[in-house]
C-alpha cells in the first residue's frame, strides 16, 4: 500500500516538472532564438517484497531537461543588425557563451552586443567593434560599414546530439568534452529566428499533463485514505 503511494507520488513529481517546462515554453513563445524544452525520465523496479503480489511495481523519476534545437520560423525585421542562421551553428558571445538569437545592437563604444549586453565575438576571436555608419552583414558573416570591410562574425557548431547547457532564455555554454568547431552556414541579414515553440501544441500538452497530475493526486489520496482506514480498524482489534 505504501509502495503504491510512492509510485503515485513519483508520477506526480514528474508531471509537476513537465508542467513547469511547458509553462516556460509558452512564456517564451515570442522570444527570438528560444528553443523549447522537455523533461526525460527514467524508471526502475521497487525492491521485491514477499507481501506484494500482482504486477511489478515501477517508480519513475525525472531525468534531465532536453532542449529541442529544431529551427524556429524566420521573421523579417529590416534591421541591418538582425541576423539569422540558416542551418546549423551558433553565434559566439564573450564568456564562451553561444546563441542562435541574432537580434544584436551596438553599445555606446561601438561593440556589437546581444540583448543581455554580452559582446559578439568575431572570426578573429575578439569582440566585434564597429565605427559609426551604415552596417551591412553578408551571407558569409562578413561585416561592412559604409561599404568598407569591418570584420566577420564567428559561427561555430558542435557534435550532435548537442550537449549544450542553457544559461538564459537563448544562450548556452558547452561542457568541457564538447569542443566547438568552425561552421559556415548562410546568414540572413534583417531577419531573426523566432522561437520553435508551437503554442497550440504546448497548451494541449499542458491540459493533458494537468489531468495526469490530478489523477496521481487522487491516487495518493485514495492510498492515504485506505491506510488510515486500515490503521483505525487494527486499533479497534
Amino acid at each position: 500500500m505504501y509502495k503504491g503511494i510512492y509510485i503515485a507520488a513519483s508520477g506526480a513529481v514528474l508531471k509537476d516538472a513537465e508542467l513547469s517546462l511547458t509553462a516556460r515554453n509558452i512564456a517564451n513563445a515570442s522570444t527570438a532564438g528560444y528553443k523549447k524544452e522537455r523533461t526525460s525520465f527514467s524508471s526502475y523496479l521497487l525492491p521485491f517484497s514477499r507481501t506484494v503480489s500482482g504486477p511489478e511495481r515501477i517508480m519513475v523519476e525525472s531525468g534531465r531537461t532536453v532542449t529541442d534545437f529544431s529551427p524556429g520560423q524566420f521573421i523579417e525585421t529590416g534591421n541591418p543588425l538582425d541576423v539569422a542562421i540558416e542551418g546549423d551553428g551558433f553565434f559566439v558571445l564573450e564568456g564562451d557563451r553561444y546563441t542562435r538569437r541574432g537580434d544584436f545592437r551596438l553599445d555606446r563604444d561601438g561593440y556589437l552586443i546581444n540583448i543581455d549586453g554580452l559582446k559578439v565575438i568575431g572570426a578573429d576571436d575578439a569582440p566585434v567593434q564597429l565605427p559609426p555608419g551604415m552596417v551591412d552583414i553578408g551571407p558569409g558573416g562578413e561585416i561592412s560599414v559604409n561599404g568598407t570591410a569591418a570584420g566577420r562574425l564567428k559561427i561555430v557548431d558542435f557534435a550532435k546530439p548537442y550537449g549544450l547547457v542553457k544559461t538564459g532564455d537563448a544562450t548556452y555554454t558547452a561542457p568541457a568534452e564538447s569542443e566547438p568547431r568552425a561552421a559556415f552556414p548562410r546568414l540572413l541579414s534583417g531577419v531573426v529566428e523566432g522561437s520553435n515553440v508551437n503554442v497550440i501544441k504546448e497548451m494541449v500538452a499542458m491540459i493533458k499533463t494537468t489531468r495526469e497530475f490530478e489523477s496521481y493526486q487522487k491516487m495518493i489520496q485514495a492510498f492515504d485514505s485506505a491506510a488510515s482506514k486500515a490503521l483505525n480498524e487494527i486499533g479497534r482489534v
